[in-house]
């Protein structure tokens, strides 16, 4: 009895142990199958995955938080922009847009650019990035350029949009997912720099960078908020009269933080306008602002305010009281502090010595 006993606890213990090893064996691979699941969730609605069993993770992929978050949807000015998985071929239509992904250490993702003629080229910090991605086209993008690229993203300036510019449905099916900057306000960009960062798991650079942009802009406007504002033309071209931007333009808003008041500030129809010469001679401007692109120079620029018979007249064109502005810097996008900083100097040199 006691024998048989003793051979009955020795079974149930093996009985046991086994149940205990193998318990803890299928618990590993559930956590496993869990994982490959979740992966495999994010990777159907788009064109990520898990990778391959027994393949090591890519160190320099995105952070498993945020590969594991899609798909994403975002609130873009009105249109629903849902991002199935992480995009890897991105066209950014616009140099500030471009800049941005730089900005955010992502430009390796990035394969063609657009509107390279409204640009001066990047900052200096940017420029290896910038000029390392190829030109989808010098100008505004194209419907062959777009489609022939084989993107599957694009975060692109509202004006390529539409009317004669790209279709965004048209786009959407071909399988591109279409982000557009259209920002009016520095929460607005800020919010899309924040969303570009999730979506492609730069989250924390994006924090960061905009953390940085409101604490470079709040330190120019303690300088300047005593300052008596000047009256500032904004001159983008002059031919058959003043090319300018109005009261809803991005621009106003950037020259406001730095310390100046747009001359024409009180037009709201439209972001971009042209007013008369002598509409502008009425207005008296204290200072004005000249866009940098590629053509007209802002030589060529200069010297036809100085030949014309009524802004000639001004004191602010005799006096040379001119301040000069690369177009991308006054576009939203990741340069709002600099331009903030730079139109600023421009208008108080004696602060900013």
């Amino acid at each position: 009895m006691k024998t048989r006993v003793i051979s009955w606890l020795l079974a149930l213990a093996l009985i046991l142990a086994s149940a205990a090893c193998g318990g803890a064996a299928n618990g590993g691979n559930g956590g496993n199958s869990e994982n490959s699941e979740s992966s495999g969730n994010s990777g159907s609605s788009g064109n990520g995955g898990a990778a391959p069993a027994g393949t090591a993770p890519d160190a320099s992929a995105a952070p498993e938080e945020s590969a594991a978050a899609y798909p994403l949807t975002f609130d873009n000015y009105g249109r629903t922009v849902t991002v199935g998985a992480k995009p890897r071929k991105v066209l950014t239509l616009g140099p500030n847009c471009t800049e941005v992904f730089a900005a955010l250490g992502l430009s390796d993702v990035v394969a063609g650019r657009s509107l390279v003629n409204h640009s001066r080229g990047p900052l200096p910090e940017y420029a290896d990035a910038v000029n390392g991605i190829s030109q989808l086209t010098y100008g505004g993008a194209t419907r062959e350029a777009v489609i022939s690229s084989g993107a599957d993203f694009i975060y692109g300036l509202d004006w390529e949009f539409g009317g004669a510019g790209l279709d965004i449905a048209e786009l959407e099916s071909y399988g591109v997912t279409v982000y557009v900057d259209s920002a009016a306000t520095l929460e607005q960009t800020y919010q899309e720099i924040l969303d570009i960062g999730k979506i492609f798991g730069a989250e924390s650079a994006a924090e960061a960078y905009v953390a940085d942009q409101k604490s470079r802009i709040a330190a120019v406007e303690s300088i300047v908020a005593d300052q008596a504002k000047p009256k500032v033309l904004i001159c983008d071209s002059v031919d058959d009269g003043v090319f300018t931007a109005s009261g809803v333009n991005f621009e106003t808003l950037l020259l406001n933080l730095a310390g100046g008041e747009n001359l024409f500030a009180d037009l709201t129809e439209k972001a971009w306008l042209t007013v008369s010469y002598e509409e502008v001679m009425k207005r008296v401007p204290d200072v004005v602002l000249i866009h940098d692109y590629d053509s007209p120079s802002v030589e060529e620029k200069i010297a036809k305010l100085k030949a014309n018979d009524v802004l000639g007249q001004l004191d602010a064109v005799k006096n040379d009281r001119f301040a000069v502005i690369e177009l991308e810097s006054v576009l939203p996008g990741d340069r709002l502090a600099y331009t903030v900083e730079t139109l600023a100097k421009s208008l108080y040199p004696d602060l900013f010595k």
